[in-house]
């Protein structure tokens, strides 16, 4: 049954944001992608410090000082990942306010888009190993951490989806090459299962390494692109959409703590 919640988790991450893509115009998804990035921060910063965190630190069979030192290992880790572009987190485009030079989206394309599904694949493989840690650990905790990925991975998706687009891709070939990176998370979903699951005291370590990530994607990606000057109801919006992804988290937390308690 893990396997089964494991296979749909991570398939739902890759369709949806390939459907959200597919139904929706360029205009619309740039003004989505905006609200989702704020949503993702909220959620996957409260999923990684109220829940996947605490699930890790409550099992007892590793000192707290170690699982810092993996949480610190981690961040490292994913900043060296990105810096050799092997870990990419795209919700940028020509025309968004980043001023990014002239033909940068061709170039974030690389040669026939090749880099954006290399460093898209390996990144939702990473995401599939999260989530199968997660239900490995505890199956509310498995579709907690599912909920924060799928929330970052559309944003993430369309962002890739756009940049293909801007680069001369035709709509079927950007779709078809995100489609196919979704689809590595579900690889890396059902080799963490068979892995992972023989080594269940390296749980609590997995699930401070999946806090790493979305600490890391939070704080070095998505929170800085909200830090631009903005009017007074685009800000507005911003924090809300935060705040609503921290409520979901929170919301998730109670749920999750509370059935532990009884």
């Amino acid at each position: 049954m893990t396997l089964f919640y494991i296979v749909l988790a991570t398939f739902a991450g890759g369709l949806l944001s390939v459907l959200v893509a597919a139904s929706l115009t360029v205009g619309v998804l740039t003004r989505l992608v905006k609200s989702l990035v704020s949503l993702s921060a909220g959620i996957l910063l409260g999923t990684s410090l109220l829940n996947v965190l605490p699930e890790a630190f409550e099992s007892h069979t590793a000192a707290p000082q170690t699982l810092f030192a993996v949480l610190l290992a981690g961040l490292l880790f994913f900043w060296l990942l990105e810096k050799v572009e092997l870990y990419r987190h795209v919700h940028h485009h020509e025309g968004d306010g980043h001023h990014h030079h002239h033909h940068f989206d061709a170039e974030q394309a690389g040669r026939g888009g090749l880099s954006v599904l290399v460093g898209d694949s390996i990144h939702n493989f990473c995401d599939g190993a999260i989530i199968a840690a997660a239900f490995l650990a505890d199956t509310k905790l498995g579709f907690a951490t599912a909920l924060a990925i799928v929330a970052h991975e559309i944003p993430q998706e369309v962002g890739d989806y756009i940049v293909l687009l801007n680069a001369g891709f035709s709509r079927a070939k950007a779709l078809l090459f995100n489609a196919i990176s979704g689809m590595a998370s579900v690889l890396g979903g059902v080799l963490g299962w068979l892995l992972i699951g023989q080594f269940e005291l390296a749980l609590p370590y997995l699930l401070v390494l999946a806090s790493s990530s979305f600490i890391y994607i939070s704080v070095a990606d998505l929170l800085p692109q909200l830090q631009q000057r903005l009017a007074w109801r685009e800000t507005f919006a911003q924090v809300a959409w935060l705040a609503v992804g921290l409520a979901v988290a929170f919301g998730v937390s109670t749920l999750l703590h509370g059935s532990h308690a009884h």
